[in-house]
């Protein structure tokens, strides 16, 4: 009987892929065959050694492999940085849009309180006007009682009734006037009917010479009959007419923008 005996493992052998299996097959081979040739090496009498020897299981890792790793932990860091992004783009975007409520109602609260302001200015404005007119009307009516009906004073009094009233162009009262409307109106308060636009007006009456004005005639701007404005004239190198949007109903003088002609239709 040999003096070493076959040691049994109790250990369940674990099931190897093929490629391990031959590996270790190899690597025992290759130690397995150092052993024979160092026992023939021996002494002639020497008794043959058996032994079994387990390898341990090798594990190769191949480039291809530390790659993809690599790659995946990259996507990872990637895709972390776009979730951290995004959080910021939406906290910005509602901080933003948090803002522009905040301003679109300061701006509509800002305009509200214009616009009761511009109110509260032009209901003043019409009841500082309706007052002067209520004046003017009382004593327009004291003086016709012994004027003859289409006195110039009551004309130049209802003309002088419409200052500061705005000027917009096609109106025709009672806060708003154009040049020719104004003076239509103004002959309509002593019976004469005259014409709407200026170019009739201006051929409306017996035309005078502007060295001969008297109060209550109506000046033109323009040729007669191709007139552009219309005013009246009220004495002291003054007239009265709804001059422009930018000056509304005003008394100016003839000096400053001498008329092209008058008529008289009183």
């Amino acid at each position: 009987m040999s003096h070493t005996a076959h040691i049994r493992s109790h250990r369940k052998p674990r099931p190897q892929s093929a490629s391990k299996l031959a590996l270790r097959a190899g690597v025992a081979g290759g130690v397995l065959s150092t052993i024979a040739v160092a026992g023939s090496a021996g002494p002639a009498n020497a008794e043959p050694v058996t032994e079994t020897i387990e390898m341990p299981a090798l594990t190769l890792e191949t480039p291809a492999l530390a790659t993809a790793i690599a790659r995946s932990a990259e996507a990872s860091q990637l895709a972390a940085l776009d979730a951290e992004l995004q959080t910021q783009e939406n906290a910005a975007a509602v901080k933003a849009a948090k803002a522009a409520k905040k301003a679109k109602a300061e701006a509509v609260r800002k305009a509200e309180a214009e616009k009761k302001a511009e109110e509260a200015a032009r209901a003043e404005s019409r009841a500082s006007r309706s007052s002067e007119r209520t004046t003017l009307s009382a004593s327009a009516s004291k003086s016709d009682v012994s004027a003859p009906s289409g006195s110039v004073g009551t004309v130049i009094s209802f003309l002088k009734a419409q200052l500061g009233d705005a000027y917009v162009m096609g109106a025709t009262g009672p806060n708003a006037w154009d040049c020719s409307s104004l003076v239509q109106a103004a002959f309509r308060q002593v019976g004469v009917d005259l014409p709407r636009v200026s170019q009739d007006q201006s051929t409306a009456g017996t035309q005078v010479s502007l060295d001969n004005l008297q109060v209550g005639d109506i000046l033109y701007w323009g040729g007669a009959g191709s007139a552009y404005h219309t005013g009246v004239y009220i004495g002291d190198g003054q007239y009265l007419d709804a001059a422009n949007p930018g000056k509304g109903v005003v008394i100016q003088d003839l000096s400053g923008y001498p008329a092209s002609g008058a008529v008289r239709v009183l």
